[in-house]
């Protein structure tokens, strides 16, 4: 008789306990505890090398074969740290609709000796797409399977050598036949990845996991999934607009915060070499409220355009609305304004736009967001040639910023020849409506 272990899964971190809990002893988390059977009889050892390996000297280690290998798309590459390390295991995250197989099926045909896994599409549907996007490749093999025995079966046969890269769309479609639950959830999700984690480790062939994501905006599934990759990378944007942004968040061997821009087009994606360029290339000049901020992301500076609006409100409470920049951010920002600035917004709705659906977090853009909101409300053109960035205190202080050189380069370089240096928010606020 076949006994079942009962124990139970926090759906926040993926840890598993014997016993439940109303607070997850791990993460903290309240009312996560999931319950699974879990029956041994039903347990297989899996196919992925389990020899015991030798213990080496660091300094005995060679490296001399195992440099990256470049995809051949710069953008990409620029977030990896250069190109993909043998061996790694890269998630990739983003929207439904955004692109990531389509990005994926354009890196495969560029590396080349790629196994192509789908649980989502068949094999004829790959194939139109790929027509599609004008990819006529013979390296790329199509695997429609989602057990993942089978799967390593597969690539145990094919070898090291007629392999350089695995793709998995994606890892929410993938199941372990040992462990009873449906694919996609939390054992299943967490399982497949570890055991896709081993193999990769072990013929040092690399693979790219393709997640779902939340209603938040994270990977689904056991946040242990972000631990067990190599890298995670989130692909951004929305559909009203044709720029998607690349974003690394982590990567064990590179930077993180590199991003990558692409422009979506009916061919599939398309680099973008000068983002600056693109964020304001239909910008008006000498309209009130728009202000041009440069913005770090990773190594890279960034010239975006924000844009401001205030209007009488008819409400007992004025809106405040933002899209592309934290709106608790915002909410002090315009309280610094009223205090340290004498500008009354009290009874303005204020709504405030970062152009091209660009996400702006860093403090560094603060002055910018201000000066866009003052010249708003006083319907005061701000110069075309005007380039805004610095961080604001609490006091109306302007503080300086990292990468002043960067920012300051990247926006002389496209024709901005003014940056606004003031100590205050005040000085910064007469200096912009006097030169406007």
């Amino acid at each position: 008789m076949n006994k079942e272990n009962i124990y139970y899964v926090c759906s926040e971190c993926g840890g598993d306990f014997l016993k439940w809990s109303g607070k997850c002893p791990v993460c903290g988390a309240w009312n996560t505890m999931k319950e699974f059977k879990d029956s041994k009889a039903k347990h297989r050892p899996s196919n992925v090398n389990s020899e015991i390996q030798d213990v080496h000297d660091l300094n005995q280690i060679k490296i001399e074969n195992f440099g990256r290998q470049s995809t051949k798309i710069e953008e990409f590459d620029r977030v990896m740290g250069g190109g993909i390390i043998p061996g790694s295991v890269i998630l990739l995250g983003g929207d439904p609709g955004i692109g990531k197989s389509t990005l994926i099926l354009q890196i495969s045909e560029k590396i080349k000796d790629v196994l192509y896994i789908s649980g989502e599409e068949s094999k004829e549907q790959i194939k139109y797409r790929a027509k599609r996007i004008g990819i006529e490749s013979e390296k790329i093999r199509v695997l429609s399977e989602t057990n993942i025995e089978n799967i390593i079966s597969h690539v145990t046969k094919l070898g090291q050598g007629d392999l350089k890269l695995i793709v998995i769309d994606s890892i929410q479609t993938i199941y372990d036949p040992s462990y009873p639950s449906t694919p996609g959830s939390i054992i299943q999700v967490k399982e497949c990845a570890l055991k896709l984690q081993q193999l990769a480790k072990s013929m040092h062939i690399s693979i790219i996991l393709i997640g779902h994501v939340t209603k938040e905006g994270s990977v689904a599934g056991p946040r242990t999934l972000e631990h067990l990759v190599d890298v995670v990378l989130y692909l951004e944007g929305d559909g009203y607009h044709e720029t998607r942004i690349l974003r690394g968040i982590k990567n064990r061997f590179g930077a993180t915060n590199e991003i990558g821009v692409f422009e979506m087009w009916e061919k599939g994606f398309r680099e973008v070499k000068n983002p600056s360029k693109i964020f304001l290339e239909e910008r008006l000049k000498n309209v009130p409220g728009s202000v041009v901020t440069a913005a770090m992301e990773g190594s890279r500076a960034l010239l975006v355009e924000i844009q401001a609006l205030t209007s009488l409100t008819v409400f007992g409470y004025p809106r405040r609305t933002s899209s592309g920049f934290d709106l608790n951010r915002l909410q002090l920002l315009i309280a610094v304004l009223q205090k340290r600035a004498n500008i009354n917004l009290n009874n303005q709705d204020v709504y405030l736009n970062v152009i091209g659906g660009f996400k702006l977090r860093e403090p560094a853009v603060d002055l910018a967001v201000c000066l866009a909101m003052v010249s708003a409300y006083k319907n005061l053109q701000i110069g075309t040639n005007v380039c805004a960035f610095g961080e604001v205190g609490l006091s109306g202080e302007i503080r300086n910023v990292n990468y002043f050189e960067k920012r300051t380069n990247e926006a002389k370089r496209l024709g901005f020849t003014e940056i606004i240096k003031a100590k205050t928010l005040n000085e910064a606020i007469k200096k912009v409506i006097t030169n406007g």
